[in-house]
């Protein structure tokens, strides 16, 4: 049983709206919590929690149902299909609690969405898909679904490490009119309300989620842009050498939660 007992903090003052209330909680959150790394899962509204539950409830499933149809037709000059190179779907199992990985041919990181943009054309012989389409969004989430209930296991060692310290100075570096890092929020102000949602730990292992203000799917890029512009700091594009290096280092501080994409979140 889940206990929640307000305790008056005090205003932050961080110029975000914090109101000052600290939540603890008792209970056991069984896989979602590794230690004291808790999936944003944990921090959800029970109704919130029952769509993510039930696969015919979540809304994210229709992309990925129409991924799971496209997954065997196909597509470009090569007249390939994913399903040629790689099977069944279902042959994926531990991809998506992997990424990013360091690719050779690109000297750096690459994430799902960026791998699966180089199967379409190097393998394919298709136009690469829109970051945050439906499309590219339904695929990459299909592919992370294998992985469901899986533990992130991002390695950061070999010729990720160079890159892995950029997302770390990064993820711990102020920006933006109110000055913030993304640590500002996520770890010193975990669990506080800001305006009207409560800050979680900012763990991407649900990712691609379903998130109820878009009322759509989105990609982990889509939200740390949000973020950014919510310091008032400019954003990168999606898919910028310093999200997935951000997109690393943060997927490695989740290793051993568990994948829950498509997650529903608020």
């Amino acid at each position: 049983m889940r206990h929640r007992t307000a305790v008056l903090a005090g205003a932050v003052g961080l110029g975000l709206g914090f109101v000052g209330i600290a939540f603890t909680e008792a209970g056991d959150w069984g896989d979602y919590q590794v230690g004291d790394k808790r999936s944003g899962y944990t921090y959800a509204q029970p109704e919130t929690q029952a769509m993510q539950d039930d696969d015919f409830e979540n809304p994210a499933f229709l992309l990925v149902d129409l991924a799971a149809e496209q997954w065997t037709i196909p597509d470009g000059t090569a007249g390939k299909a994913c399903a040629d190179c790689h099977g069944d779907v279902e042959n994926l199992a531990g991809v998506g609690a992997s990424y990013p990985v360091y690719d050779e041919g690109w000297g750096k990181m690459m994430n799902i969405e960026q791998r699966i943009n180089e199967c379409r054309t190097e393998n394919m012989q298709a136009e690469p898909l829109k970051y945050d389409s439906k499309g590219l969004l339904g695929m990459t989430a299909l592919v992370k679904l294998q992985s469901r209930g899986m533990p992130m296991n991002v390695a950061i060692d070999g010729p990720a490490a160079p890159f892995y310290e950029k997302g770390k100075e990064f993820y711990f570096q102020r920006r933006g009119q109110l000055d913030l890092a993304c640590a500002s929020c996520h770890e010193d102000h975990s669990g506080e309300q800001l305006r009207a949602n409560r800050l979680s730990q900012g763990q991407p292992n649900g990712f691609p989620t379903y998130r109820l203000k878009w009322q759509n799917m989105g990609s982990l890029h889509r939200r740390i842009k949000g973020c950014n512009r919510q310091v008032r700091a400019e954003p990168y594009k999606s898919g910028s050498d310093e999200y997935v290096n951000l997109e690393l280092f943060i997927s490695h501080r989740a290793n051993g939660l568990p994948v829950e994409t498509p997650s529903v979140r608020n």
